[in-house]
């Protein structure tokens, strides 16, 4: 039986940039992965794909071994998001200060360039191995390779092999672990807006353009070859408008014309991408313990979210950047107390940005239609300029900065609560540039001290 140093499961965006860490570390390590190496063949994309946002907890990761100016190229940013409203006007609303933007950047081409530094920097890449069993008591697990089965023994394992983890499957057969999973009611399909007959890009590059309608939203984001690529989030069954109910290209079209029409003049195979993609489901996951003897869960194995905050790979970038730092600290001859250490630290944390990237659908797909939406938006933006270390959004804590998320999810609320009350004043709207924004502050210092 061969014996790896370290095998980890998954060559997905995060299981390629934890070898890499780990690589450069000068130790052994092995990527196993279901599929086959697509490198070589012209990629096409699965039709299920929502693009990625990186955000600064994402080029902090990337920044420290030295892939930023790689990756930054392939990068878009936006500033904020574009409103769309059901009579093709838009509204802009920043995500932070003039020059804060999260970067739209397609998987699959991100994917490949993590792949080709890790295959650089020396790391084994194994290829078409689904992985059959983990046998925890041992260290031990079984690949089909090509109708061949492969035992490897190894001294570490890790599993970042994603929301069907084969790792985790073998620590939901121990005793005492805790597993949860929620499917919301919402799926999502692929979609795309080409570039512009001349060219160019039908829409303002530099914004997430989204179309909320109450129980149902279309998000798009932009790519380097100008086009866009469109997510519609919509209910399974059970509404007017919802998957189910939506069979033909005429309902296809009917369903955009009302409810979407600027997008669907931009869209020209709308109905046959509609009718081929396929409808994919959005699930949440949380798991504890994540460590078993030298075994450990990372990224969405352990803590799997649905994508409405934009941080599923950010907060898996995170995970990596963090158990190197941990690394750092202890070595790698006690990799039992770096799992336990870097699972008491990071759980708090996954749990709080799980939870908010739920709430933040609401958000999305209903609330930033409300005029008074925009107003609070804006109160809060003059509240971080006039008192910029006492009052940040929330959005800015989890997306600008790398405070712990458990840390932003409660000054969120404490923050919630009191802006709550200020918009309950009936005429906040006229008069929302003329508050007393020093008593705001001091309301939230009284609720801290509580």
């Amino acid at each position: 039986m061969k014996k790896n140093e370290i095998s980890i499961l998954g060559a997905g965006l995060i299981g390629s940039l934890l070898s890499i860490y780990l690589k450069k570390r000068g130790l052994d390590v092995t990527i196993f992965e279901k599929r086959a190496d697509n490198r070589q063949q012209a990629y096409k994309e699965e039709g299920r794909s929502i693009n990625m946002a990186l955000s600064d907890r994402g080029w902090r990761a990337l920044e420290k071994i030295g892939l930023k100016d790689k990756i930054m190229p392939l990068a878009i940013p936006m500033y904020g998001r574009k409103v769309h409203d059901e009579h093709g006007k838009t509204s802009f609303i920043p995500y932070g200060k003039d020059n804060q933007a999260i970067y739209s950047i397609s998987r699959g081409k991100f994917n490949r360039i993590l792949i080709d530094e890790a295959e650089n920097a020396g790391v084994n890449l194994a290829f078409a191995h689904r992985c059959d069993d983990v046998n925890l008591s041992k260290n031990t697990l079984t690949f089909s390779n090509n109708n061949e089965v492969k035992d490897i023994e190894s001294s570490v394992i890790i599993g970042a092999d994603g929301a069907y983890s084969s790792l985790r499957m073998a620590m939901q057969k121990q005793v005492r672990f805790n597993y949860k999973q929620e499917y919301i009611t919402h799926g999502y399909k692929e979609l795309t807006i080409p570039a512009t007959a001349s060219g160019e890009f039908a829409l303002d590059p530099n914004a997430l353009h989204i179309w909320p309608r109450g129980k149902f939203m279309l998000i798009a984001l932009p790519n380097p070859d100008k086009s866009f690529t469109c997510t519609l989030f919509l209910p399974f069954e059970g509404t007017k408008v919802c998957f189910e109910k939506i069979n033909d290209q005429d309902d296809v079209n009917a369903v955009f014309k009302t409810y979407f029409d600027d997008a669907y003049q931009l869209m020209p195979n709308l109905a046959d991408e509609f009718l081929t993609n396929p409808t994919s489901a959005l699930i949440n996951i949380e798991c504890y313990p994540w460590v078993q003897g030298k075994a450990l869960l990372i990224g969405d194995a352990s803590h799997a979210m649905v994508p409405f905050y934009g941080q599923g790979m950010n907060c898996g970038f995170e995970d990596v950047f963090i158990l190197d730092s941990l690394i750092d600290k202890l070595g790698t001859n006690v990799w039992e107390l770096v799992f336990a250490k870097f699972q008491k630290q990071r759980k708090p944390d996954t749990d709080a940005i799980c939870q908010l990237a739920l709430e933040n659908f609401v958000e999305m797909r209903d609330a930033v239609s409300d005029p008074k939406f925009l107003i609070r938006k804006k109160i809060e933006a003059k509240l971080h300029a006039l008192y910029p270390k006492d009052w940040v959004p929330l959005y800015t804590m989890v997306t600008f900065s790398t405070m712990p998320y458990a840390e932003a999810y409660a000054q969120g609320k404490l923050q919630e609560q009191i802006m709550d009350k200020v918009m309950a004043n009936p005429l906040i709207t006229q008069n929302w540039d003329k508050l007393d924004y020093e008593d705001i502050i001091d309301q939230l210092d009284a609720a801290k001290a509580i």
